[in-house]
């Protein structure tokens, strides 16, 4: 039974049909491995945007939703980290479709293998504008307040916020594999000097990457689904790096 590893779907993004497309898309990906898979992790950003009010949550993505409720209630673990476009999950998701909720970095291991799994938003040296903001985005004070603001208002705002700097990042020379001066590369070797992983596996840099860190330890970022439709997986013995063929 295999372990796969998903990021950044980003769904909502850049409008309904091409998002209806993609998570009909990765829903049929979800289909075609559910025969072979014991758990699955989510590492972050499935949703361009999600806020949980009391008493409502955005609308869409029931095909996403009722598929991880079926797949969870058929015994597949799903793992679903918080990223910095869905950091607002709170108990909704858990609740109604099984998932477990990260909200920091995990430490695991897999058939007898250390995995340091994370979104990747804010680790490292650098995403400094985005450590402070997580702060405040993580503030309940601040939560409650936005809360208050009616969901045509903030989720509007929140979804053009989200293109526009979609819009500048992609035109960023940063966009593109950095090699050693990847800050998620710095950050794991960091790591490794504390203590030993033999894999980093993130998302957040839409960027897919296999790069081996020593003998034993290597660093994945496993891409994303709204240019490269990339995926890891781990057989129980190797990982693997792998394009969806759609």
């Amino acid at each position: 039974m295999k372990t796969y590893f998903v990021s950044d779907l980003h769904l909502g993004t850049p409008n309904y049909q091409d998002s209806l497309t993609r998570e009909k898309l990765f829903v049929t990906f979800l289909d075609e491995i559910k025969n072979e898979t014991k758990q699955i992790f989510f590492l972050g950003d499935m949703f361009d945007y999600w806020y949980e009010y009391k008493y409502c949550v955005p609308r869409g993505f029931v095909r996403f939703l009722g598929k991880m409720a079926e797949l969870t209630d058929n015994g597949i673990e799903i793992h679903f980290f918080t990223g910095n476009h869905d950091i607002w999950i709170f108990d909704y998701l858990p609740q109604e479709t099984g998932i477990i909720l990260h909200r920091e970095p995990l430490c695991t291991e897999i058939s007898g293998k250390k995995f340091y799994l994370a979104h990747g938003d804010g680790l490292g040296p650098y995403d400094k504008s985005f450590k402070i903001m997580k702060k405040f985005f993580t503030n309940r004070v601040a939560q409650w307040f936005y809360s208050k603001i009616h969901p045509n208002i903030s989720m509007g705002f929140a979804h053009r916020w989200s293109q526009e700097r979609r819009k500048k990042k992609n035109k960023s020379p940063k966009l593109q594999f950095l090699g050693e001066e990847e800050w998620l590369i710095i950050y794991s070797r960091k790591i490794l000097t504390q203590q030993h992983f033999d894999y980093f596996v993130f998302g957040h840099r839409h960027v897919p990457s296999f790069y081996k860190l020593s003998e034993k330890s290597f660093y994945i970022n496993v891409g994303d689904w709204l240019k490269h439709f990339t995926f890891a997986v781990f057989d129980g013995e190797e990982m693997e790096l792998k394009k969806y063929s759609h």
